[in-house]
């Protein structure tokens, strides 16, 4: 894949994160589910890798943060789900092994580490489980989404093309 094909793939799911996170969300406790950021960290970490994944993450939180629709706790629970969606397809080559990786990415250990993210950043002093179910039911429906629609991106040849030729 070349990196202008790269770059403009990566900057239509910030597109993307960041349209629907003003048009699907739902209240989880102390923070809001947005299931597309988790489905687009599956897209993004088998179509286009780890690291692009992680950087699109962080912009659709950043983005999101900058228009008031999100809350700081999407970087650590977007990012850690995006790296681990696209590091375990990249060594298993199974899309299960993405939707594993987000879940626990974003499910768990992106709510650990909201813990000491939010105390320091946002003043909240929470328990070392307080996130965790309201990350759980965002990033598991969000990941078998993700899945889902990979499974369709897979069978369609004509856009395999261009993310075979990075491999």
């Amino acid at each position: 894949m070349n990196r202008t094909h790269l770059l403009t793939t990566m900057a239509v799911f910030i597109a993307l994160g960041t349209v629907t996170a003003q048009l699907l969300w739902f209240p989880a406790g102390v923070a809001r589910a947005y299931p597309v950021q988790h489905a687009i960290n599956v897209l993004a970490g088998v179509l286009l890798g780890p690291g692009p994944a992680v950087i699109i993450a962080f912009m659709i939180s950043l983005l999101r943060n900058m228009l008031g629709l999100g809350t700081l706790l999407a970087f650590p629970g977007g990012m850690v789900g995006a790296f681990l969606a696209g590091y375990l397809y990249k060594k298993s080559g199974k899309t299960g092994w993405a939707i594993v990786g987000e879940g626990l990415g974003s499910g768990v250990i992106g709510a650990l580490l909201s813990v000491p993210f939010a105390y320091i950043f946002m003043g909240t002093s929470a328990g070392a489980f307080a996130f965790m179910p309201a990350f759980l039911v965002s990033s598991i429906p969000g990941a078998i989404i993700g899945w889902f629609i990979v499974s369709k991106v897979m069978r369609n040849k004509s856009i395999l093309l261009s993310t075979e030729q990075k491999n």
